[in-house]
């Protein structure tokens, strides 16, 4: 079953009004659906909540207003409030991150002061010769702001849902630590634990008692401090839940040149209106979409279309904001600015597909829901069973509050925060950046990956793959002259082949009389001889024409999507350069490891079919989907998902970042785009698209141990609750059982330290196997 939820108001009518809620005091998954239900039952309005996001996505279809949405929030017992868009906060966007902040600081707060009280808390109670006269009021003293103040939230949200007659991990930590204070505080003040000189020996033995000599202040206090630390760390990855809209909004240009009575003239971005003229030189962003007034060049638009060859533009062509000015200089006439622009719209893209990804709901979550009830039944239970049987109040009540004592998470606490900190510190040490536990549970499910071409199966840059000279020429003069010549250039494929000719042929020499042909290429003298270096119809120009085995080499680069350049000098045409986005060498035997996961490898790319079909075949995936836009790249997905799939994407652009959002499991090269980054579940650093599979495997392997960690700590919980319930409960016995419980779960998630890589970066053979010489320019010249 997917993880997307359903669309269940179907395509949005004209009459249909879209509205966006931010959410307050969500604790879980069954909390987002709560809320989900009760704006459901409104008459004319679907709505779908993201506990991840922290949002409702309300789809209203009548006479709700935004006002009686809030209110219906309100009365579940939430908050609501409708969100400013990212682009309409301050320029340094502190709007956008300041509450988040403030959570993660309070959590951070809570955390730091619990710990320090804790400490001398459990070590006291855990060591007899720590155990002064009156060491237990010492304790009480330490562990009652925790259990209440440290513990705030916990008991908040438990009171929350039971109003709503649920349950929760919220629940359960807060009925078991109010227990144990509750129990510690009656043997402090009404039993036998107050007096001067109590110890609580180190006794493995069975006995009923009636808890008047027996203190759980340790594990009142630690389970609130596990807790807290696990609260902390998804606190602080959720924090970054906004952040690719950011990322998306930093893209654009801050200022502009615009002419403003045949001046130019720097204002801010905002005071651009449809209509201005603005000027963008070579190597600036352009500001915003238009329409080219003067002047030609190459835009390098990769970062939003996916095409990895930078588009020659001239008059009346049309230009994205955002996109690079690789060439000369361009006058450009504004034609949508603000909200209305492309980057804007993949912006508002991202936001979509991050509120339409339902989050996992916690497996601590789940098993509470059914746990608490039981234990709870089982209290009363107990309390019933003592009270007929004759065994006295005194002896009814300690068994009862036994009963939610020894329920008491404190492995459960661990069983989560553990195998993750261990988990992602061995993923970071691999490369592999885990954003939080709620994206583990997809890598189980996923079984297909797709996977964007540019910069994720390919390099994402130009390179020279092949020196064709002509019957009678020299392949390194070739390479020599034209290296020389296009050094000289701004170009993106000019700059490829410079760097090739530096690479295999050395210094290269001096150019006279430069001059570059807007869309047709360069000419210049090199070592005495005249130069011509770009399309054929430059050569041509100059009655220059290709021999029969140029022109079939070219051909036949370009059957396969490269880009080839003609060479000539003094009036012949000496070669062809071949020119094209390289293959990756891992990146077959990436596509191996993927498959051997169960995964079907899909290739998504925005490039056309034939440069698409070249690449899959190079690296052996089957199925292709090319000249996709970026809108269409989360309608690609979508459909996957439709399907019954479970998808993977990896991809490194920002034309990947809403895909990415949308997909079950977003992979990001760290190598790409901060976008791209913010907007994925897990981060690849290494540039190696083999870190993919060994991200999935480390995530699976990661949720495997959280599993195994949750069903030790119930273990051990239930294996002691019906010694608890015959009111033979010993302090002793109740703390070797947490005590177990805990170094079971850490020494579990120790285990995935060993997690080993399937191949590291120095391996050998494996990829060059399935990368053929063709792909290589090396290979070629040899």
């Amino acid at each position: 079953m997917s993880s997307t939820p359903p669309d269940t108001a179907g395509p949005a009518t004209a009459g249909d009004t879209q509205v966006e809620l931010a959410i307050g005091g969500m604790t879980c998954a069954s909390c987002a659906a709560r809320i989900e239900k009760k704006l459901n039952k409104l008459d004319g309005v679907t709505a779908t909540v993201n506990y991840a996001t922290e949002k409702a996505k309300v789809s209203v279809t009548g006479d709700v207003t935004p006002a009686d949405l809030i209110a219906t929030v309100e009365k579940t017992g939430y908050t609501a409030q409708l969100p400013e868009r990212p682009e309409a906060g301050t320029e340094d966007g502190q709007p956008a991150t300041s509450e988040a902040d403030d959570h993660v600081r309070s959590v951070r707060q809570r955390l730091t002061v619990s710990a320090v009280l804790t400490v001398p808390v459990v070590a006291m109670a855990m060591v007899p010769a720590l155990q002064f006269t009156s060491w237990q009021w010492l304790s009480l003293t330490l562990a009652a702001p925790v259990v209440v103040w440290g513990a705030w939230p916990f008991h908040q949200a438990a009171w929350t849902n039971a109003r709503h007659g649920a349950a929760t991990m919220d629940t359960l930590i807060s009925m078991g630590t109010l227990a144990a204070l509750a129990w510690s505080l009656y043997a402090l003040f009404l039993g036998t634990a107050g007096e001067p000189g109590m110890t609580h020996p180190f006794e493995l033995t069975i006995a009923r008692t009636d808890g008047a000599g027996n203190i759980y202040l340790e594990a009142a206090a630690g389970v609130t401090t596990f807790i807290l630390a696990g609260r902390y760390f998804e606190a602080r990855s959720k924090r970054r839940a906004g952040a690719a809209l950011r990322a998306l909004l930093e893209l654009g240009a801050k200022e502009v040149s615009v002419l403003r009575g045949g001046r130019e003239k720097r204002i801010g971005i905002d005071q651009l209106t449809v209509g201005d003229l603005f000027v963008v030189r070579p190597g600036e962003k352009i500001a915003t979409d238009g329409v080219i007034a003067e002047g030609s060049s190459a835009v390098d638009a990769s970062m939003l279309t996916g095409e990895s060859v930078p588009v020659e533009v001239g008059p009346g062509d049309a230009v994205v904001g955002g996109t690079v000015n690789a060439g000369g200089r361009l006058v450009v006439r504004a034609t949508r600015v603000g909200s209305d622009t492309q980057l804007a719209q993949m912006a508002r893209l991202v936001e979509d597909a991050q509120n339409g990804k339902a989050a996992v709901q916690r497996l601590a979550d789940r098993i509470s829901g059914v746990f608490v009830p039981i234990v709870i039944a089982l209290a009363v239970g107990t309390l019933g069973f003592w009270l007929g049987t004759g065994g006295g109040l005194a002896a009814a009540f300690t068994a009862a509050v036994a009963v939610l004592i020894i329920a008491c998470p404190c492995a459960l606490g661990l069983a989560t925060p553990t195998a993750l900190m261990v988990g992602t510190g061995r993923g970071a040490q691999l490369g592999i950046l885990i954003k939080g536990p709620e994206v583990l549970e997809n890598t189980r499910r996923v079984d297909t990956v797709v996977l964007d071409k540019t910069g994720t199966v390919t390099t994402g840059r130009m390179t020279l793959l092949d020196v064709v000279a002509a019957p009678g020429e020299d392949r390194q003069q070739v390479l020599r002259l034209a290296g020389a010549l296009e050094d000289a250039s701004e170009h993106p494929i000019a700059a490829a082949i410079a760097k090739g000719a530096t690479e295999l042929v050395g210094t290269l020499p001096p150019v006279d009389g430069f001059t570059a042909i807007e869309g047709l290429g360069v000419q210049g003298v090199v070592d005495g001889h005249a130069v011509l270096v770009g399309r054929t119809r430059l050569l041509e120009d100059w009655s220059v024409h290709l021999s029969p085995d140029l022109e079939q080499a070219k051909a036949a680069a370009e059957a396969e999507g490269r880009t080839a350049v003609a060479v000539g000098w003094d009036g012949a045409a000496r070669g062809v350069l071949v020119v094209a986005d390289a293959v990756k060498d891992t990146s077959a035997e990436a596509i191996g490891q993927l498959r051997d996961l169960g995964l079907t490898p899909v290739l998504l790319t925005g490039d056309n079919a034939t440069v698409a079909r070249s690449v899959a075949e190079a690296v052996g995936i089957d199925e292709v989907i090319a000249e996709v836009l970026p809108a269409d790249k989360v309608d690609v997905v979508k459909r996957l998902q439709d399907q019954g799939r479970v998808v993977a994407m990896v991809g490194d652009g920002v034309n990947d970042a809403a895909a990415l959002a949308q997909a079950d499991l977003g992979l990001a090269m760290g190598t790409g785009t901060d976008v791209a980054i913010e907007a994925s579940d897990l981060t690849l650093v290494r540039g190696d698209l083999r870190a993919a599979a060994d991200a999935i495997r480390l995530s699976r392997r990661t949720l495997g141990t959280i599993r195994t960690n949750l069903a030790a700590a119930f273990v051990y919980n239930v294996a002691a609750l019906p010694l608890a319930a015959a009111g033979l409960l010993n302090p002793m016995i109740a703390g070797a059982a947490m005590a177990l419980s805990s170094v079971s779960v850490v020494g579990n998630s120790l285990r995935l330290r060993r997690f080993a890589p399937l191949a590291s970066d120095t391996a050998g053979g494996g990829a060059a196997a399935h990368t053929p010489a063709r792909g290589t320019l090396a290979g070629a010249t040899r």
